[in-house]
């Protein structure tokens, strides 16, 4: 169940233009996320759970230029869709991580979140190959406050933003 949800979650389309082999690669790393590992009672240790899993993936990448965003976007749309399967969701108990996950960030994505921010937070949007975890924060900070005046978590954020922006 987890090998077809790490390659179903990250496809072609999410990763185009990254590089040779950075696909397969990446399904390869997903596939094998031990999932009781995952940390569901505090907060920091998800993200630095995250944050481990991001560097797993970019050194698994068969290419000099490793893609910070790339990666971090794979794990995001593993994750939301691993809460979204009923089944690894009650075996790992992934729902109760429901409120930390990230959005997974691409141009559609960025341009819904630039389209409601009326402040001008969010620096520009860099292209996926070129997304540093500084620039990710903020995006995901804005997403969080964005998800919170919509009731949601800001995971769910996603499937509105990509279908607009598309």
């Amino acid at each position: 169940m987890q090998e077809k949800v790490a390659v179903y979650a990250v496809g072609p389309s999410a990763l185009r233009g990254q590089g040779k082999g950075v696909l397969y690669a990446t399904q390869r790393v997903l596939r094998g996320v031990d999932l009781l590992k995952l940390p569901v009672d505090r907060q920091e240790d998800f993200y630095f759970w995250l944050d481990e899993q991001t560097t797993t993936i970019l050194e698994a990448m068969p290419i000099n230029s490793k893609p910070w965003g790339a990666a971090r976007k794979a794990l995001n749309l593993f994750l939301r869709d691993a809460l979204y399967n009923r089944y690894l969701c009650k075996e790992y108990g992934i729902d109760r991580t429901e409120d930390w996950l990230e959005i997974p960030l691409d141009s559609a994505v960025a341009k819904g979140l630039i389209k409601n921010d009326t402040q001008g937070d969010l620096p520009p949007w860099p292209r996926l190959k070129h997304l540093i975890k500084d620039d990710s924060d903020k995006y995901q900070r804005f997403a969080g406050r964005l998800a919170t005046e919509k009731g949601i978590a800001r995971v769910h954020l996603d499937m509105t933003f990509w279908l607009e922006n598309r």
